[in-house]
């Protein structure tokens, strides 16, 4: 069964998981796409006994996104949750590579897909982590409400 295009693609994810607030990360949502799309590729490059090594990482990277984003948007800080995109966006890289080197043995079009999908979800993440860290710093600094201090007298 090919998969459908994004905006059809869109249509058929349950309301369960639509209804989650971790459903408004784009990120999130281009990774589930990846993960239905690597099943697709992993078919094609599994006939070729050569590639068993490449199929496994390419699996588990892309698999790997979505989790790692998931993960990472339930927890309550910022530092935790920048760890676990930054996991994730290790994990888009790790896929992207393995695209790149997949290049002979799926089509051109499905790799230059695949990998603008990826490089989107990279450029997110990347701004989803600058964000986290940024709050993770904001929870560490000092705040002190305003006061009136009186020196000298006694």
């Amino acid at each position: 069964m090919a998969l459908p295009p994004y905006d059809e693609w869109l249509k058929t994810v349950p309301s369960g998981i639509k209804s989650d607030s971790l459903w408004r990360v784009r990120a999130y949502r281009l990774s589930l796409y990846m993960a239905d799309a690597v099943r697709e590729d992993v078919d094609v490059l599994s006939k070729r006994p050569l590639l068993r090594g490449l199929v496994h990482q390419l699996y588990r990277a892309v698999n790997s996104i979505g989790a790692n984003i998931a993960e990472g948007y339930s927890h309550v800080s910022g530092r935790e949750r920048a760890k676990f995109y930054e996991y994730a966006l290790g994990s888009a890289r790790e896929a992207r590579d393995w695209y790149y080197k997949s290049r002979h043995d799926l089509s051109k079009e499905t790799v230059q897909a695949r990998m603008a999908i990826l490089d989107e979800i990279i450029r997110l993440l990347i701004v989803m982590v600058s964000q986290q860290r940024s709050a993770h710093q904001k929870d560490y600094q000092i705040r002190e409400e305003p006061g009136t201090y009186i020196v000298g007298e006694e």
